[in-house]
């Protein structure tokens, strides 16, 4: 007579544990895609003022500081002390001022406007006060 092996047995647990264990890392996956989903819904979409002010004056200084690093570095090569930092330090003001009015332009296109806003006059306004 045979004698039924012990592999069989231990083949068919493991297949058993790992379907066990497949299906409880698909039931986390499934609570961690909807905890995602909780937190990304809860979530502001828009900047805060925090953010907001920290883009800006993060933009604004870095160009100060770009400007004001790339004429030291040329007042060192060419010897022109201090004209380069000047003139490029003044670059880097009026890059940052730019950068500044752009980031600002986004942030307002992005953002709607508040409920019951006066956003100046419509067309409708025009055409009523030429008549």
């Amino acid at each position: 007579m045979t004698k039924p092996s012990d592999d069989q047995g231990k083949a068919a647990h493991a297949r058993e544990a790992t379907r066990d264990l497949a299906s409880r890392i698909a039931s986390a996956k499934r609570e961690r895609d909807l905890e995602d989903n909780r937190a990304s819904r809860d979530a502001s979409p828009e900047m805060t003022g925090l953010a907001r002010g920290l883009r800006i004056g993060t933009e604004f200084i870095a160009a100060v500081l770009v400007g004001a690093g790339i004429g030291y570095l040329i007042d060192l090569g060419l010897g022109t002390s201090p004209w380069g930092l000047l003139i490029l330090l003044l670059m880097g003001f009026a890059a940052g001022i730019l950068n500044v009015i752009r980031v600002v332009t986004e942030m307002n296109a992005a953002s709607p406007a508040p409920k019951g806003a006066d956003l100046g006059p419509d067309a409708e306004d025009e055409e009523r006060n030429e008549n």
